[in-house]
């Protein structure tokens, strides 16, 4: 029976300890608010800019003529092939690279892993520049005028977005277990197999969060496409740019920005589902 009966010092601390509805309420609000009036309205506006034409009214308009436009199609085109296409290619090298940093000892790999931090916060326009000196039209092979195709923008995204992928996988490589690849040496397993059957494993969930970003970053890529000045490459940011600023087509590059934002999303959906999956 005096087991029943509860101590009220007890239910008193609990009391005070347990969060009140109308507290955390107070706490949830401000951001909540914030993050309505700042994003939530202003993308809320360029959606319903998309349904209003020119000629006043809501219709679908403006994306019936948007999809029917054969710059629409292609700029489409360029983007679903050119940011998977430079996502492979940043998967690539920068697992090679990160290999070669966490497990071949050279002077100067601490440092090296350090410039990656440093480089994640050069703008992209940046490297742009830096590959004109070489590939531009008055660079040293500027008479191949590469930069300028499709090709240079990807070799653009390329050698700026690598060290997004090689930065989680250097973290990873960090707390790898060196037991496992001592134990695998002295079995007699060579370098490569090390890689494809230690390595490769614990390194799956960095590269996909790694491959993650830089696809979405890649999709939305702007100043690296403006600024190398390829001809013919067009990709939806800056067929927006172009519809907005150059054609004054408000409608229109609203209609292509809510495109661009439902493929991010539906990326970000496909990750979340196949990193569930995978364990990630």
């Amino acid at each position: 029976m005096a087991e029943a009966v509860e101590n009220p010092r007890v239910a008193r601390g609990r009391s005070r300890s347990s969060p009140r509805p109308s507290g955390a309420l107070a706490w949830a609000l401000p951001p909540v608010v914030a993050l309505a009036l700042f994003f939530l309205y202003p993308l809320a506006l360029v959606v319903r800019q998309s349904f209003r034409p020119d000629t006043g009214g809501s219709s679908l308009r403006p994306y019936a003529d948007l999809f029917a436009s054969e710059g629409f199609r292609h700029a489409l085109w360029t983007t679903v092939w050119l940011a998977p296409a430079s996502t492979a290619g940043c998967l690539v090298l920068g697992f090679l690279l990160a290999l070669v940093i966490a497990f071949v000892p050279f002077p100067g790999a601490k440092a090296v892993a350090r410039f990656i931090d440093v480089y994640l916060s050069f703008p992209s326009f940046l490297i742009t520049l830096a590959l004109l000196f070489v590939y531009g039209g008055t660079g040293i092979v500027g008479s191949f005028q590469f930069l300028s195709t499709p090709w240079g923008v990807l070799l653009a995204e390329v050698t700026y977005f690598t060290p997004f992928v090689m930065r989680p996988l250097l973290a990873a490589f960090a707390q790898l277990d060196t037991a496992q690849l001592e134990a695998a040496g002295s079995l007699g397993a060579r370098a490569p197999r090390i890689v494809r059957q230690v390595i490769l494993p614990e390194a799956l969930p960095a590269l996909a969060a790694g491959g993650s970003l830089v696809l979405v970053l890649c999709l939305n890529e702007f100043g690296i496409v403006l600024f190398t000045g390829a001809k013919g490459v067009t990709t939806l940011p800056t067929l927006v740019y172009g519809k907005a600023i150059l054609e004054s087509d408000y409608p229109g590059a609203c209609a292509v920005a809510v495109v661009n934002v439902l493929i991010s999303v539906g990326l970000y959906g496909l990750y979340r589902v196949v990193s569930r999956r995978a364990g990630a």
